[in-house]
């Protein structure tokens, strides 16, 4: 039974939707700004659950016995598809409704503001290659090396942009800190960016053989742990830092607030041996909750 319970909430991606809400209220809280309405959380959790559901929902054939997440999904398929129907409908409900309440905020939204969202949209787009082929071909998912890049992107846009975005719209504020709000992003990018490479770890054998020459692939697992990794993790500390010191978090706050990291590198020591795929699952996107929730509970302790 238990099992089955974490099959349903980590395969039916609805952790990821957590994900994108717990690091959304951290951006928010950390920049002590006011928290946007529970429509936008609501679609914030929505609308990645079916993105990420939409995109592995695609099994026509069962799928090979080693493959526990194709399987779920092969043998589910009538409820997946289903459930994706009920939360497509209500996600447009919450949609329709967010744009009613907020209809002046959206036509007053500048330009600036359109660019974000267009980018973001297209990245996640494209990642999955959801166009239609006879569309556009071209599939970020298939450039390996920008793999990593992208999903780190788009989740720190998660956290630091579409908050700011829609705070704009329902309240017309604007009153952020640039600069902190830039190194905060730059901490998110690079620790997203990891998380996804780490992850990777989960296809190397998979993606050696379809020649996709993701990070792992084209250095191994040791020096991607060494050489990108480990890098990458300090890079995202220093920039953490920067944006403590700027705004003189105290010493509690920083340690609360360097516990991922440093979780991060032992859990990217232990990807040296093969692990099965809800281990990847609950382990490595476990991270991106942890750090969520220790920057929540950091600003307890901020001044």
């Amino acid at each position: 039974m238990g099992k089955k319970i974490l099959h349903f909430i980590f395969f039916g991606n609805y952790f990821v939707g957590l994900l994108a809400v717990a690091l959304s209220i951290e951006g928010t809280m950390q920049q002590k700004l006011p928290f946007n309405s529970l429509n936008y959380y609501l679609l914030l959790f929505l609308a990645p659950t079916i993105y990420y559901t939409y995109a592995y929902n695609k099994a026509t054939t069962k799928p090979a016995l080693d493959n526990p997440r194709s399987q779920w999904y092969y043998k589910h398929k009538n409820f997946i598809n289903k459930s994706q129907l009920v939360l497509i409908v209500l996600c447009l409900f919450l949609g329709g409704r967010l744009l009613y309440i907020n209809f002046d905020g959206i036509l007053k939204l500048p330009l600036i503001y359109w660019i974000s969202i267009g980018i973001i949209v297209l990245a996640a787009i494209l990642y999955y290659g959801l166009l239609p082929k006879s569309f556009i071909k071209f599939n970020l998912r298939n450039t390996g090396w920008l793999k990593a890049i992208i999903i780190g992107f788009v989740w720190a846009c998660f956290a630091n942009v579409l908050p700011l975005i829609m705070l704009k719209i329902e309240t017309g504020a604007t009153n952020h800190d640039a600069i902190f709000w830039t190194w905060l992003f730059i901490k998110n990018f690079m620790f997203c960016t990891v998380n996804a490479i780490i992850f990777d770890i989960k296809d190397y054998p998979t993606d050696s053989n379809k020649q996709l020459q993701t990070v792992v692939v084209k250095l191994g697992l040791r020096r991607t742990i060494f050489y990108i990794v480990l890098p990458l993790v300090i890079t995202g500390m220093i920039a953490f830092l920067i944006s403590a010191t700027y705004k003189g978090f105290g010493p509690l706050t920083l340690i609360i607030n360097l516990i991922p990291f440093v979780l991060t590198l032992i859990v990217s020591y232990t990807m040296l041996k093969r692990k099965n795929i809800l281990y990847y699952l609950i382990i490595i996107d476990g991270l991106i909750l942890v750090k969520a929730l220790c920057g929540i509970l950091g600003t307890a302790f901020i001044k």
